[in-house]
């Protein structure tokens, strides 16, 4: 990973050549007025991993230049990272440094922190933890306010707990979401926002009387919030983690028109049209549903052909897309059927030269 060169003075003129390369880049869609969707101009990551950097009895963080893992850069500062990661990550390792029983091959530390200050420390090693670095360890626990997770080949040990509880409010309603470390979550909390307003915006007059269909749903970032807007919600991911997490994210925010499968979602494609049968959709009684709107947030590598097949198959698209290359590549297939009516970019990662989109799509005629 390489640190970005945080510079708030240069933010909006950042900002506004992304946006210039973006549209420069869908140039061949009839796209409408792009809404824009700044991000915090520091402190604006939630999550953050580091890798640690040994010499003699010293250590420090370190990143590096793409493509260059030899060459090491030492970071003293990081205001990417949220404002509790930055109090925390320094003098952490302040105490972890004179405690060989804590700083022997220790290589990452990744931090997971919240809005409301919860954070999640995990430290990384390359060799066995048993109840000495757990004696060592406690002490910082409680100096730092902090949950630990200590992680070694094919073994983890928690103190005490391996998640932390992210708090989004949305339309003045606050969702709550268990978010567990070693899997994905929105880095930039305050962008997911945006995403999630806009999501609910476009889908708004869905009025409750069709369903929505969801692939990648992750722990239920979209989800949750977007019920509201739906009869009933049936949502695939793959993750296991993020599927018990979604299940819990559902019952601790009090909403009953959700189902979550782990499945593939080319699986749940094939169940959708018929092709393929299996006892994780017994009694969903998905022949009842009414989906008029699928959702889709697939990774990097965008959606293979045969869930565009499927996608296309629907009246309205909500695509979010963390690959501008591949969006594109799916929509030259998808516009053949279907309208851009909406397009977003979501500034999730400012200073570098990534971010997020949001298509709104209606099928033709």
């Amino acid at each position: 990973m390489s640190l970005p060169q945080v510079d708030p003075e240069r933010y909006s003129q950042l900002l506004a050549a992304k946006q210039q390369r973006l549209l420069q880049q869908f140039a061949e869609f009839e796209l409408p007025a792009v809404e824009v969707y700044e991000s915090p101009r520091e402190h604006y990551r939630m999550r953050a991993e580091f890798r640690t950097w040994h010499e003699g009895d010293d250590l420090y963080y370190v990143m590096f230049e793409p493509g260059n893992n030899r060459a090491p850069v030492k970071v003293t500062h990081c205001p990417m990272v949220s404002e509790r990661i930055h109090e925390v990550m320094f003098a952490l390792l302040d105490a972890i440094r004179p405690v060989k029983e804590l700083r022997y091959r220790l290589f990452q530390v990744d931090f997971l922190s919240t809005l409301s200050g919860e954070l999640l420390v995990s430290l990384l090693y390359h060799r066995q933890i048993g109840d000495d670095w757990v004696a060592a360890v406690t002490p910082l626990r409680e100096a730092f306010n902090i949950d630990i997770v200590g992680r070694a080949r094919k073994s983890k040990i928690m103190l005490d707990r391996d998640y932390v509880v992210e708090t989004l409010p949305i339309n003045g309603r606050d969702y709550r979401y268990i978010q567990t470390e070693n899997s994905f979550t929105q880095p930039n909390a305050e962008v997911c926002r945006h995403m999630i307003h806009w999501a609910l915006d476009v889908t708004g007059d869905s009025a409750g009387e069709t369903d929505l269909v969801e692939f990648y749903c992750g722990n239920g970032n979209f989800t949750l919030p977007l019920a509201q807007n739906f009869r009933r919600v049936v949502a695939t991911e793959i993750s296991k983690t993020s599927v018990n997490a979604a299940r819990d994210n559902i019952v601790n925010n009090g909403i009953d028109n959700i189902d979550v499968l782990r499945m593939p979602s080319e699986d749940l494609v094939k169940v959708l049209r018929g092709e393929k049968e299996t006892r994780k959709v017994a009694g969903l009684a998905l022949d009842t549903c009414n989906f008029s709107t699928v959702l889709v947030d697939p990774p990097r590598s965008g959606l293979d052909d045969d869930t565009v097949q499927q996608v296309v198959a629907y009246e309205r698209i909500l695509y979010i897309s963390c690959n501008p290359d591949t969006l594109q590549q799916n929509l030259r297939e998808i516009c053949k059927t279907h309208t851009i009516e909406r397009f977003a970019m979501f500034d999730q990662f400012p200073y570098t030269d990534h971010l997020e989109c949001g298509v709104w799509l209606v099928k033709k005629g």
